[in-house]
């Protein structure tokens, strides 16, 4: 797994071994980073169970101010942190090792793009989701990865499903605000 562009470009990124842990495929993100390529420059990034912020990592490694990773494994923490000071981006990054619900319910901090990849088929997706909703700016993007079978809702707080991408059996569905073409 490598940082695809960016100041840390080609960089190798850690990931967790055995079975608790499933990275994103480089070709899911290099779409979502296609998806989004105009709106990462100076935004405010949420990798949410993060795993070994990959997601996170790109999004600085293209210029993001600044990403937080949340993600209540301590392995996977600190997973990230090794990943973030090997790419060199630690200065820009806050990681919580914690809860996501938890952190989405206390924080004051607002996003502009939000990435949500929880375990599959665990409920967590549509919660997280409706906690993130709250937190985002009205311009913001919230991408959730998910299962093409696991159904989430159209809508969720201000926020509407505007597209969705399948990659093999992997699906990636964009929300915007409604109001925000």
């Amino acid at each position: 797994m490598r940082v695809i562009t960016g100041t840390a470009k080609g960089r190798r990124l850690e990931t967790l071994a055995g079975n608790d842990v499933r990275p994103t495929t480089a070709n899911v993100k290099e779409a979502v980073f296609s998806i989004i390529q105009f709106s990462v420059e100076d935004s405010v990034f949420l990798d949410a169970f993060a795993g070994s912020g990959q997601m996170g990592i790109e999004a600085l490694s293209r210029g993001a101010r600044t990403a937080y990773f949340i993600d209540k494994s301590r392995k996977s923490m600190e997973t990230v942190k090794r990943n973030l000071d090997a790419a060199g981006l630690s200065d820009r990054a806050v990681t919580k090792n914690t809860d996501t619900l938890g952190f989405l319910s206390e924080t004051s901090e607002r996003f502009d793009i939000a990435f949500l990849d929880p375990p599959y088929r665990t409920g967590l997706l549509e919660k997280a989701l409706l906690k993130t909703s709250d937190v985002m700016n009205k311009s913001g993007y919230i991408i959730c990865e998910h299962p093409i079978d696991e159904k989430i809702p159209d809508e969720v707080g201000n926020f509407a499903a505007k597209k969705n991408y399948r990659y093999g059996k992997i699906a990636v569905t964009v929300y915007s605000h409604k109001g925000v073409e």
